[in-house]
């Protein structure tokens, strides 16, 4: 089916008009096309998908969602206007959301990675050795979109403040590795 919509674009106001057709926007008028928005004259506002630049579709409170739920959390997504979220992390493999055309858009860091007892329990890969976080880095920015999302401080218990939790050096090896990496 060939969707129609015409109303005012932001952010200037003049009137625009959008022909979709699989997916696609085009500003050329498509035979056919079904107008369901703007048919009766008074139109409305024109907008592009937002953006939620940092979101974690499948967690809640307490940790992980089922697939479901994480489905549940990008449709709502979707329904609020978002139609690129940027996942900072997230223990759900959502890449199959990538295959469904009516859920938004996901670009997704692999999982949290974060020393032992130094985050939430049950949501990151614990890093026991520090050496081992390079490889680690590597790994998460292959299975994500080639970004990762590294805990860098978290509240030390033992001193009661944010402490860092990686030394500089395995820090600059553990970049290098995700930039090698996507």
């Amino acid at each position: 089916m060939v969707l129609h919509v015409r109303g005012r674009g932001l952010p200037d106001g003049e009137e625009v008009q959008w022909w979709i057709h699989q997916g696609v926007l085009s500003a050329e008028p498509i035979a056919g096309a079904h107008t369901v928005f703007g048919a009766d004259g008074a139109g409305g506002w024109i907008i592009p998908g937002l953006v939620d630049a940092h979101c974690h579709v499948g967690l809640k409170p307490g940790g992980a969602t089922t697939f479901d739920e994480a489905v549940e959390q990008a449709e709502a997504e979707r329904d609020a206007g978002a139609l690129l979220l940027r996942d900072a992390g997230s223990p759900v493999d959502t890449r199959a959301f990538d295959d469904r055309e009516d859920l938004p858009r996901i670009i997704r860091a692999g999982r949290h990675l974060a020393r032992p007892k130094r985050y939430m329990p049950g949501l990151p890969i614990d890093i026991e050795d520090e050496s081992q976080l390079p490889a680690a880095v590597a790994e998460q920015a292959r299975w994500g979109d080639g970004w990762v999302k590294l805990v860098g401080d978290w509240i030390d218990r033992g001193i009661g403040d944010l402490a860092p939790l990686w030394s500089d050096d395995i820090l600059v090896d553990a970049i290098a590795a995700a930039h090698a990496n996507g």
